[in-house]
């Protein structure tokens, strides 16, 4: 019985796999002809088949920015980044979505040793601080094996060195890389796809407007309450906005 299960899994497997690889083949094909909407068709089909790669999502801001819809192709491309945050490529492409927002709006100064931090810790995502961390460890643990078997003082005294470096560097990686994961998880970034949203000081309809923002614009929701989330602008700015003009990127 379980053998029959797992060669039904397999199958099942096997068949969307194949599936989504007939999909993606379709609309490349569609988007080097210039038919964007058959192939963002087929791209949404492959996310709704359980596929998720930032290729994918990269891909879908680009037939999203040929059809120009500025909301969805900066959402996709942000999704992208999620997953390869040093892909410059991906940068460039969000970088002429984003130049067709209406949203000026300028970011919080930051300290030096904020900028030093921020750029240090940003070399690399918290996944591959990890992986970063496990090749130090292996590092760690063959040099310490080196110089419990060198014989040879000087060549001992290089074991224990580069060993206790590997070390430190093992451990400053698995530092950075819970700061980054800390980042993320703390973080809830949104893109505004309504044309224009009215973003209240409190969560009602009846408050006054603190400022508007268009579609296309990435916002931080710092909290939840009924049909409305409190979010902040880089500059700082805090306000309440409904939820349906707003789509949250980390979902998934």
């Amino acid at each position: 019985m379980r053998q029959i299960f797992f060669i039904v899994i397999a199958f099942v497997t096997l068949t969307v796999s194949g599936q989504n690889k007939a999909l993606f083949d379709q609309a490349t094909e569609a988007y080097n002809v210039g038919e964007y909407q058959r192939a963002v068709d087929s791209y949404l089909e492959i996310l709704q088949n359980g596929q998720h790669s930032a290729e994918l999502y990269y891909n879908l801001g680009n037939a999203y920015y040929k059809l120009n819809q500025i909301a969805p192709s900066i959402y996709y491309y942000e999704k992208a980044l999620l997953l390869k945050p040093n892909d410059s490529e991906i940068k460039n492409n969000l970088g002429y979505a984003q130049n067709m927002t209406l949203d000026a709006i300028d970011r919080m100064p930051a300290t030096g040793l904020t900028k030093i931090y921020d750029s240090t810790i940003g070399i690399l995502s918290f996944d591959q601080w990890a992986y970063v961390s496990i090749i130090f460890m292996i590092f760690f643990v063959l040099l310490y094996i080196a110089f419990y078997y060198f014989h040879y003082s000087s060549r001992k005294r290089l074991a224990f060195i580069f060993s206790m470096t590997s070390l430190l560097a093992m451990l400053t990686s698995v530092v950075f890389a819970f700061l980054q994961h800390s980042e993320f998880k703390a973080d809830d970034p949104a893109i505004v796809f309504a044309k224009e949203a009215s973003v209240k000081s409190e969560p009602n309809k009846r408050s006054l407007e603190a400022f508007t923002l268009h579609e296309g614009t990435k916002v931080n929701v710092l909290e939840e309450l009924n049909d409305w989330k409190k979010i902040r602008i880089p500059d700082g700015t805090t306000g309440w906005i409904q939820a349906e003009d707003i789509k949250i990127l980390k979902d998934f």
